[in-house]
């Protein structure tokens, strides 16, 4: 048995010795097993510490390194082996291209990873100050970059197999500006999304009019935003729709403006007009979130004596104004019962005459 073992050691297989082949392979357990425990204990324990500190780079790093499967340790290692084999040229070549296609994906990967981390962390950010920010735009920035990341390490792997690839870069910059002209409305949404964004003409939770349109943006996407409208159904705009239109956001209103008008019979009496102002003044200041402006007779109509009412609600919500002006209204008409002032309605007077024969 030793005689057949020393005999395997220097026997020569495919260029090659017993000895170099135990050697190699040696060299693949022992380095699997190191990049096993790195992948397992080592950055479990990075990553442990990384937590306890308000850094952000530790993380970046923790993140860039957990991408990395063991797969890629297990090929590493053994690619690493077989530096100490004489191997054929064509394997060398293929086993190259193999460690070049690991690299471009994982390194992929890992840069993907910085980007998700980027990603969440404005979107934790923005939802801390704003609740109800924007965070799709966000995360389709971060698409956008992913793509970007997946296609240069793509174009890495094809100039290691051999391929040019100027000519071919410079070949999508042609198709590049025929596909912009076939997508051209998808191009200016896309654009419009961005200026949305940067600009900030509305949010998500905005509640918005548009035209006749009006209700609440419940998303912004790349091509579309869709509004929820009071009636319930869901809204389905472009983008380049509401950039070059009129937008009503009364979400960014502190405060509403409501101009009324109240009219009573001419048969009312003179004193009786006089406390008009008062029971006004006394129904808005006994509403909580509403503030008085002005109460002034302001003319004589067709068939009433007319005043005008302004006052402010102190918030943007319309179920709130609606509430508060019903309430005002209830405490006017409850006024108006007591002192018995009649509110006018259309009416029309016939005065007859009589005439005499001559």
């Amino acid at each position: 048995m030793p005689l057949n073992f020393n005999q395997f050691l220097s026997t020569t297989y495919l260029g090659n010795t017993g000895k170099a082949y135990l050697i190699a392979l040696g060299v693949f357990i022992a380095l699997f097993i190191i990049f096993k425990i790195f992948d397992s204990v080592v950055i479990s324990f990075l990553r442990r510490v990384a937590k306890k500190t308000k850094a952000d780079w530790d993380d970046i790093i923790i993140d860039f390194m957990s991408a990395i499967s063991w797969q890629f340790y297990a090929f590493l290692a053994f690619f690493i082996s077989t530096i100490t084999l004489q191997v054929h040229p064509i394997l060398e070549r293929a086993l190259q291209i193999l460690l070049v296609i690991f690299l471009a994906f994982y390194a992929s990967r890992g840069f993907s990873k910085i980007v998700d981390h980027f990603t969440d962390k404005q979107i934790e950010k923005r939802k801390k100050q704003d609740k109800l920010a924007s965070t799709s735009m966000i995360k389709t920035f971060g698409i956008i970059f992913k793509i970007a990341i997946y296609s240069i390490a793509f174009l890495m792997i094809l100039d290691n197999f051999g391929i040019e690839i100027t000519p071919l870069i410079a070949s999508l910059g042609v198709g590049g500006i025929a596909i912009a002209i076939a997508l051209q409305s998808v191009l200016s949404d896309l654009f419009s999304a961005f200026a949305i964004y940067f600009d900030k003409p509305f949010k998500e939770g905005d509640f918005i009019i548009v035209g006749d349109d009006l209700g609440t943006v419940k998303r912004i996407g790349i091509k579309t935003t869709r509004i929820q409208t009071l009636q319930g159904q869901e809204l389905v705009m472009s983008n380049t729709e509401l950039t070059n239109t009129r937008v009503n956001n009364y979400s960014k209103m502190q405060r509403r403006r409501v101009v009324t008008q109240i009219g009573v019979e001419y048969s009312t009496p003179l004193n009786k007009m006089k406390k008009i102002n008062g029971i006004v003044k006394k129904a808005v200041d006994s509403t909580k979130d509403a503030t008085l402006d002005r109460t002034h007779f302001k003319g004589y109509g067709d068939f009433s004596l007319n005043y005008e009412i302004v006052y402010y609600i102190e918030s943007p919500d319309y179920n709130k104004y609606m509430d508060i002006q019903q309430e005002i209204n209830f405490k006017i008409k409850e006024a108006f019962e007591k002192e018995k002032i009649v509110f006018a309605f259309p009416t029309q007077t016939l005065h007859i005459g009589s005439f005499k024969k001559k």
